[in-house]
Order: structure tokens, then C-alpha cells, then sequence
């Protein structure tokens, strides 16, 4: 029963090894040359066995489900052959009976669909957000271990019993770089990213069901804290002798005035500074995490800290628009700026970003349509959880609603 030049698929049946007139029926995978023949764990009459036509003749009710039976059978290695074909994979006469029989789809673990994931989007992800699924690999894995005294889970065996242990897992985790518990949000976090990769699985064929379909994530609304313009002011003109803590200061205003985040401060080259539409310089670069484009008008304070640097030794060395400093090391030093401050709020770089949205452009008035656009973001929806709307900005609407409704 040829099927093209390089695959073929034979049906037949060994009179000698029969049993009450009864013999097994076989098949053969015949691809570019290599053969492998396995049973099909049916037996037929040998009396009603056409060889020829590797078929049963007569119009009995055995006969009719026998051929049947041979039809999806050859239907299904055709499939699996094709399948494997579109996978580009290196296929073999064993491949192609380990799918038809589901072995190759319950050989792959969570460690392959992670694998599979980073990959693939090694070049579409950056390497901050690639740590993020590795580090959750890593968690989920001293799940197993812990759970089922394995190495790693094939993917067949995950069911939502699985999901709901690895969730208690976390809540009761302490990582060695963490002061306590993991954060619910975070938690979430890390079983979002699991879920992602089941839901990959499942649309590459490599798990039947997936067991995610009755969980909800359930993420706690937070406060995104930010500096009030008196804050932001204390910080500004704090006299420091320090100075490793004032080039600390000095990034964490830059970014307070123009809303870039550290991965990408870090980035900026002097060539990013071009001419706008309206003849001041702006910073025109991609955010390092999306690669969304994002134009920055440079303000005042900014353009002043942009000189201080821009003959500074380390500067010069690195050929960078600012200093380069570690994420970890600038949120230490900044703690000591609060100190010395005497803000009690636990200020990170992050919060800098958060301040400009609020503080710097939307108690100003600034639309959040622009807003977004000065962030990068893609969706309106992700600007809105940075602007918070504090009491002095509820306080002037209402006061420009009670001057109106007075005139009335």
C-alpha cells in the first residue's frame, strides 16, 4: 500500500503463527529505504485475509470492521507522518510509530516546553524577561523534586491537582534574595508564566488537555508608590559629599523628568539626542523590553544633568550618555538618599517612573494619551496603572467643578 516515493505502509499477516485459524495482523513503515514492523494487536480469519489487497474480503460484519479498522489505521500514520513533516523534524520509521501510538507525546517534560519557549524567543524577548521564565523553571522544577521526588514531569502527568500544588508551593517559599514569603502578585506571576507554557504544549500537540482550564489567576490591585513634588524636591537639592551618591541621585532624576526606565538609561548614547518637531533636543531610542519607540522632550533639569556628564571619565569610557551602575546597586544607595532625606518611603528606580507619570506630567496636566507616548506603552490600559490620581489633583478638578456648578 504505497503512499508517495519515500513512505510507504504495508498490512499483512504471518499464516504461520496462527491460533484456531486466527493470525495477528502487522504493519510495516517503510521511509527512504528504512523498514520497522510492529503489531496491531488485531487478529483476523486467515481464511478472509486478501493479501493482495492487504484487506479481508466478504461483506461480513468482522470483515467490514477489520477493513475499517486498516483504513484509520493508515489514515493515522499518514497523519503523523505529515505532522512531523510540518514540525520539520528529523523523521524516522520510530517517530513516526511513537506518535501514531502517543509515546513521543508523553516523552516531553516541563523542562522541554521550556526549552522550546526560550528558544523560540530568545530574540523576540529581552534577556531581562527571558530570566523571568527561567527563574520560574527554576521554581517549578523544586516543585517536582520536592513534591514527587523527580528530576522533571512528563507532560501528561500534569492535572490542575499539579497547579494547585505548585501555588502552595510558592506561598510557602522563602528564596534566599527574598526577606520572607513570596508576594501573592508574584506567585500569580510565576504560575501566569507556567500557564503559558501549557497552553504551548497543548497548541503543539505535545499534551492533550490542558490543566489550567478551571484556574483563576487572582492578582491583588497595588499602590505603585511615587515621590510627591515636595519629596522629589528634598531628593533634588539634597547637599551630598558623597560621590557615588550623587551619580546615584543624578540617575534617579534624569529618570524622574523624563520617565525612562533603568535598562534603558543605561543604553543611551549621546547620538540618541536629536532635534524634535519643535527644535529643542529630545531622547529618541526603543525600549530595551518591547522595543517600542519612545520620544522624550528634554527638560531643563535634564539637559543639566546630561552636561554634567557628558565629559565625565566614566562616560567617556563606556561611550554611554550617563554612568553605568548596577539595578542592585543603585536601589541600595538610594535607600541611603532616603535616609538622609528622611523619606520613609522604600524608594527603588522603578520609583522614578512612577513619579514622572504622576508627579512630573499628569498632576500637570499632561493628558494620558501623552503620557503613554512618553512611556512607550502600547495600550492606554498599562499607563493607568502608573497614574495615580492624588488628592491635590481630585482636589483642583473639584474645585474647577464647584467654580461651574456656582455659576450655574
Amino acid at each position: 500500500m504505497r503512499t508517495s516515493s519515500n513512505f510507504s505502509i504495508l498490512f499483512w499477516v504471518y499464516k504461520s503463527r496462527t491460533t484456531d485459524n486466527k493470525a495477528k495482523i502487522y504493519t510495516r513503515i517503510t521511509l527512504k529505504g528504512k523498514k520497522l514492523n510492529f503489531s496491531l494487536n488485531r487478529n483476523v480469519d486467515i481464511d478472509s485475509w486478501n493479501p493482495k489487497y492487504q484487506r479481508c474480503h466478504g461483506k461480513g460484519k468482522s470483515a467490514i470492521h477489520i477493513n475499517q479498522f486498516l483504513d484509520a489505521t493508515k489514515s493515522g500514520l499518514l497523519d503523523c507522518y505529515r505532522d512531523l513533516q510540518n514540525e520539520n523534524r528529523f523523521i524516522t520509521p520510530q517517530l513516526i510509530k511513537a506518535r501514531f501510538l502517543g509515546d513521543d507525546i508523553r516523552n516531553h517534560t516541563i523542562k522541554d516546553v521550556f526549552n522550546y519557549h526560550n528558544d523560540k524567543m530568545v530574540h523576540k524577548l529581552c534577556a531581562k524577561t527571558l530570566c523571568h521564565y527561567k527563574t520560574s523553571q527554576k521554581y517549578i522544577l523544586e516543585f517536582i523534586f520536592e513534591e514527587y521526588n523527580l528530576p522533571d514531569i512528563q507532560l501528561q502527568n500534569l492535572n490542575y491537582a499539579f497547579v494547585l500544588g505548585f501555588e502552595n508551593f510558592l506561598r510557602s517559599y522563602e528564596p534566599k534574595h527574598y526577606q520572607g514569603s513570596i508576594g501573592n502578585n508574584a506567585v500569580m506571576k510565576h504560575i501566569q508564566r507556567l500557564k503559558k507554557m501549557i497552553r504551548l504544549a497543548h497548541d503543539i500537540d505535545w499534551i492533550d488537555s490542558n490543566p489550567f482550564l478551571k484556574f483563576k489567576l487572582k492578582l491583588e490591585k497595588t499602590e505603585r508608590e511615587f515621590l510627591s513634588a515636595h519629596e522629589l524636591k528634598i531628593i533634588e537639592t539634597l547637599d551630598l559629599s558623597i560621590a557615588r551618591l550623587e551619580v546615584v541621585r543624578d540617575l534617579f532624576i534624569f529618570s524622574c523628568y523624563t520617565g525612562i526606565s533603568y535598562a534603558d538609561i543605561m543604553n543611551l548614547t549621546s547620538e540618541q539626542i536629536v532635534i524634535g518637531i519643535d527644535g529643542y533636543k529630545w531622547i529618541m531610542a526603543r525600549r530595551n523590553k518591547t522595543g517600542v519607540p519612545f520620544k522624550i522632550p528634554i527638560l531643563k533639569k535634564t539637559a543639566f544633568i546630561i552636561e554634567k556628564y557628558s565629559n565625565h571619565p566614566r562616560t567617556n569610557f563606556t561611550g554611554k550618555l550617563m554612568p553605568e551602575l548596577s539595578n542592585q546597586r543603585l536601589n541600595s544607595y538610594l535607600k541611603e538618599i532616603a535616609d538622609l532625606c528622611g523619606i520613609k518611603k522604600n524608594i527603588t528606580f522603578h520609583m522614578a517612573r512612577h513619579t514622572f507619570a504622576t508627579t512630573v506630567t499628569l498632576t500637570n496636566g499632561v493628558p494620558i494619551e501623552t503620557v503613554s507616548k512618553l512611556l512607550g506603552h502600547t495600550k492606554i490600559a498599562t499607563t493607568q496603572i502608573y497614574a495615580r490620581v492624588i488628592e491635590r489633583k481630585i482636589s483642583d478638578d473639584m474645585f474647577l467643578l464647584r467654580k461651574k456648578i456656582e455659576c450655574l
